[in-house]
């Protein structure tokens, strides 16, 4: 007897549906293959398929098993397939109807003893089943309010195959999971530092403030123990508070990927990725014989600290280049090539020289000239272009430390910006971009129209300093920021004033 399951395999972080086919025949010798370019570990559920019916008192068939995955030109991964195929079987053998298991798309992995085990990209699967409009979605008892943040999907799910088996043969009642979207929102919308931790350094929590408002990317300068990396990590404090469809999108790639913690069915706080300088640059960007999303996609919506910069290799840093400019990265290969978004904000760190310690009055910095320039050549000029702000970090003194007085909270700060960030939707709603950072130079044109004094100045800057061309947009766009923090429609002698401040590198103060 032939029975048809639908079920989904992941391609990036997007779910296609595959028809799950079992035919069973009782001509020739017992015999469990299955079709339809599986891989190693689909191929493999035959055995946890087996164990898990005998092990929970149902018959497995010993006649010819077939099992075609549909559609046969698309590559099949992972142990999602156990649960669908488990089905197939029971339903060819008649233990269930056919009509009961139809408008459903059924996912899990099946333990030896019956078990359904969580699966990778639940939310993705929702989003299908909601798409094609189905009956509803069969998932693990785990991944269920995973899936359940899916407005109109029906999910349910379930602890053991012998539950599902009674399920579709109507002897018990299962509810759909449900979820509250706006308790989860504000449950997970909860940040564990802030920028009231932080003792001085009060230029460069301004320098932030004018990074996240604008999401410019950033650079920072500074010895060891200057509190760059603590600066880092409260930067999403301050940034906009995440919206459904952002949280929507982040926790669909870290779902793809199997990164969801227990019991977590939403992420709503913008991602903090500091990957280590190691790290390759297909872990990255993504990639692999199946691609799998890199760092910059999983940190779609937040904030991506590239540590000790200079100590990155160099392929690592050009790879950066498209999904800095594009908000996305396509991964190519011979048979499909798949895009991941990555629109994130990119705050590097570095040390002033290889001791660290050029321009600190505590320390004698034992690096010469060439060392220093060869130091800073490892940095990659593409990626520096791309780089709006540079600001130096140093070391906080004493009396910052042991003074004890009411700092500002990331909450104060991120309600500041707030208003400034929204000019800024208004101001590019027909552009299709969303903050002053990825100004193009027709909106440069528009929207950064100077004064006379404003020329004077940045005139001046640009031949006493020797600032480049590159630099002077990036003024332009930080000068646009600065004043919609202040309130002003105009670009002011005060807002370039403070941009130029804001090239430390440009400069050569350092």
């Amino acid at each position: 007897m032939l029975s048809k399951i639908l079920s989904a395999t992941l391609i990036g972080i997007d779910a296609h549906t595959v028809e799950v086919e079992v035919d069973i025949t009782s001509k020739g010798l017992p015999h469990f293959s299955t079709v339809g370019l599986p891989d190693a570990s689909v191929k493999e559920s035959k055995d946890r398929v087996r164990a898990a019916l005998k092990n929970t008192g149902f018959n497995f068939p010993l006649k010819q098993i077939t099992v075609n995955l549909a559609p046969a030109d698309i590559k099949k991964e992972g142990s999602a397939f156990d649960l669908p195929i488990a089905i197939g079987i029971m339903v060819a053998e008649g233990v269930i109807d056919a009509d009961a298991v139809k408008g459903y798309l059924i996912s899990g992995e099946l333990s030896l003893d019956g078990r359904i085990k969580p699966v990778r990209g639940a939310l993705s699967m929702a989003l299908k089943a909601r798409e094609d409009r189905l009956k509803g979605l069969v998932l693990p008892r785990q991944n269920a309010e995973e899936a359940a943040v899916v407005d109109s999907a029906t999910v349910y799910g379930f602890e053991s195959l012998p539950e599902l088996i009674e399920f579709f043969k109507g002897m018990n009642g299962v509810e759909p999971a449900y979820i509250d979207i706006s308790a989860v929102m504000k449950e997970n919308s909860v940040y564990q530092d802030d920028f009231a931790d932080v003792k001085g350094q009060e230029h460069v929590k301004r320098a932030i403030e004018v990074a996240a408002t604008g999401s410019h990317n950033m650079l920072m300068i500074g010895p060891p123990g200057s509190g760059k990396t603590m600066l880092a990590r409260r930067i999403p404090t301050v940034l906009p508070e995440m919206s459904f469809d952002e949280a929507l999108q982040t926790t669909r790639i870290h779902s793809a990927v199997g990164l969801l913690n227990h019991g977590q069915s939403l992420i709503a706080t913008r991602p903090f990725r500091s990957p280590h300088h190691t790290l390759s640059d297909v872990a990255m960007v993504g990639g692999g014989a199946v691609p799998k999303p890199g760092e910059v996609s999983l940190t779609h919506n937040g904030v991506l600290f590239l540590d000790e910069l200079p100590e990155f290799k160099r392929n690592v840093l050009e790879v950066l280049r498209q999904p800095l400019e594009d908000g996305s990265v396509t991964i190519s290969r011979a048979l499909t090539s798949i895009t991941y978004p990555a629109s994130i904000m990119l705050v590097c760190a570095m040390n002033p020289c290889p001791c660290g310690y050029l321009g600190d009055t505590r320390h004698q910095c034992t690096c010469s000239p060439f060392q220093v320039h060869r130091y800073r050549q490892r940095v990659s000029g593409p990626l520096l272009d791309r780089i709006d702000i540079h600001v130096e970090v140093p070391a906080v003194p004493y009396k910052d430390l042991s003074k004890d007085y009411c700092r500002e909270t990331s909450e104060n700060i991120r309600r500041r910006l707030q208003h400034a960030r929204q000019v800024q939707i208004e101001r590019f709603r027909k552009d299709s971009i969303y903050s002053n950072a990825k100004m193009r130079s027709k909106h440069i044109r528009k929207y950064c129209v100077l004064n006379s004094e404003a020329q004077n100045i940045i005139e001046t800057a640009m031949h006493k300093l020797g600032l480049s061309a590159r630099a002077y947009t990036r003024i332009l766009k930080v000068s646009r920021t600065i004043a919609d923090l202040a309130g002003s429609n105009d670009i002011n002698a005060e807002h370039i004033s403070e941009a130029i401040q804001y090239r430390t590198l440009d400069r050569g103060t350092l």
